[in-house]
């Protein structure tokens, strides 16, 4: 899938996540915040979905040719039965739900796609007994489809220790 963004369009956006901000490149004011509403509201359902570990739920946020970079390999996941592997493993590792608290949710959409950045933390009991909280980087494109808006690419990333090269997982906001 190629989106078809105009130059104005991709500075507009480039510049509102530089910045932190929240606004559309297009429209009006309410436009602007029911767009905001119904991304915030996708990244909720994710998280909800996750926690329950819903397969079925978590699918139905991503578009069929979704491509993910994860923190653990191969560099990308391309596609929805890839994704659907990943998850199912990755859901199979947890004892508890697994909590998602979303913080610094930032948006910005123009027509029919829209890019948000945030933190994530995840948290729960793993299956050997652990329990885990880290907070991760995540960045998002996103287009409204005729399901509504669906995530096309995801990056979840953790900051490095360069002098280590190991993943920092005790970093806070």
């Amino acid at each position: 899938m190629t989106l078809h963004l105009s130059r104005r369009q991709l500075i507009a956006a480039a510049g509102t996540l530089a910045g932190g901000g929240a606004a559309a490149v297009a429209g009006t004011g309410e436009a602007m915040a029911a767009t905001d509403a119904e991304i915030r509201k996708l990244f909720d359902r994710r998280s909800e979905a996750f926690r329950t570990k819903d397969i079925e739920a978590v699918m139905s946020v991503y578009a069929p040719d979704i491509v993910y970079f994860d923190l653990v390999p191969p560099l990308r996941y391309a596609g929805a039965p890839a994704l659907r592997a990943r998850f199912l493993d990755w859901f199979g590792r947890w004892k508890s739900a697994i909590g998602q608290e979303l913080r610094d949710v930032n948006v910005v959409a123009g027509g029919d796609v829209a890019a948000a950045h945030m933190l994530i933390r995840t948290s729960g009991t793993l299956k050997d007994g652990r329990q885990v909280g880290y907070w991760v980087r995540t960045s998002n494109a996103c287009q409204r489809l005729n399901k509504g808006w669906l995530i096309t690419h995801e990056h979840v990333s953790l900051p490095v220790d360069m002098k280590t090269g190991r993943g920092v997982m005790d970093l806070m906001p």
